[in-house]
C-alpha cells in the first residue's frame, strides 16, 4: 500500500535518509526502531510530501506522489492518516465530532465549516468508527476531559472515518503509561489486520514492537538495517540500533 525507494534526504549538510526502501504491506503492522536522529520521523513525512524528499520514489496506494502538485497531491494524500505523538484533537469538540474532522477533505467548503452542517452519513459513520475503536460511550464526551490512551483511540478513529488506506503512527505511545501503550498498540494490530490496512508505526520501545508487529525495521544511520519477522531479529540487532546513541552520552 506504500512504497518507497530510493529515499533521500538532507538537512544542510547532513543526510538524514540515504536510499531508503520500505513497503508497507495491507494486513500487516510494521514497526521501525531506531536511535534518536536515524531519520524514522523524517521517513513519515517524506512519504506523504508533508516535507519534500531530495529524491527518491513513494507510492501510495498505487498512486506515484513524486509528480503530484496542489489539489492532485492532497487528493492523493487522503489514502494515508497520521496519528502523532501529540494528539491534535480539537479540546473544546466531543469524541464524535474530532473523529467525523477525518472526513473533511471529501466535503465542499460550505458543508466543513461546522460540524452542524456535516452530511448525517459522515456523522453516522464518526459513531461507528468510535464503537469500532471500543469508545462507543465516549461520543459526546469533550475531548479535551479524554485520558492519553483514550486521544490516541480517537486519532485511530479519525483515521477510520477519513477511510484511510494506510495510517502512519509516529510514536503514538512515547507519553502513555504501559497499560495504555498496550491498549493503543494492540487497536493498531488489530485494525491493520481485520480492516486491512497499511500500518507503519514508529516506536522506541521495542518489547512493545516484538509483541505486536508482523515486521520489524531496523534503522541505523539513515538506512534500513534490518526488515524481518520479530522472531528473526536478535537482541543484538536491535541493541547495535542504539549502540551509537549510547557512544555519544
Amino acid at each position: 500500500m506504500l512504497d518507497i525507494v530510493g529515499l533521500r534526504k538532507k538537512f544542510g549538510q547532513r543526510e538524514v535518509l540515504k536510499d531508503l526502501h520500505i513497503s508497507v504491506r495491507p494486513g500487516e503492522l510494521t514497526v521501525v526502531l531506531g536511535a534518536n536522529g536515524s531519520g524514522k520521523s523524517t521517513l513519515l513525512r517524506c512519504a506523504l510530501r508533508l516535507i519534500e524528499p531530495d529524491g527518491g520514489d513513494v507510492s501510495l496506494c498505487g498512486t506515484d506522489l513524486r509528480p503530484l502538485g496542489g489539489e492532485q497531491l492532497r487528493l492523493a494524500r487522503r489514502q494515508a492518516a497520521m496519528v502523532f505523538q501529540s494528539v491534535l484533537l480539537v479540546r473544546r469538540k466531543t469524541a464524535a465530532e474530532n473523529v467525523a474532522f477525518g472526513g473533511l477533505g471529501e466535503l465542499p467548503l460550505h458543508r466543513s465549516l461546522s460540524t452542524h452542517t456535516f452530511p448525517r452519513e459522515l456523522r453516522e459513520r464518526a459513531h461507528d468508527a468510535l464503537h469500532r475503536v471500543g469508545l462507543g460511550g465516549y461520543a459526546h464526551q469533550r475531548a479535551g476531559t479524554l485520558s492519553g490512551g483514550q486521544a490516541q483511540r480517537v486519532a485511530v478513529a479519525r483515521a477510520l472515518c477519513q477511510r484511510a488506506r494506510v495510517i502512519l503512527a509516529d510514536e503514538p505511545v512515547a507519553s502513555l503509561d504501559p497499560r495504555a501503550a498496550d491498549s493503543v498498540l494492540s487497536l493498531l494490530s488489530d485494525v491493520a489486520k481485520n480492516e486491512n490496512l497499511g500500518v507503519l508505526v514508529v516506536l522506541h520501545q521495542p518489547e512493545l514492537a516484538r509483541r505486536y508487529a508482523d515486521r520489524l525495521v531496523g534503522f541505523l544511520d539513515g538506512r534500513v538495517s534490518f526488515d524481518r519477522a520479530p522472531d528473526l531479529v536478535s537482541d543484538g540487532d536491535v541493541e547495535a540500533l542504539y549502540a551509537a546513541d549510547d557512544d555519544e552520552r
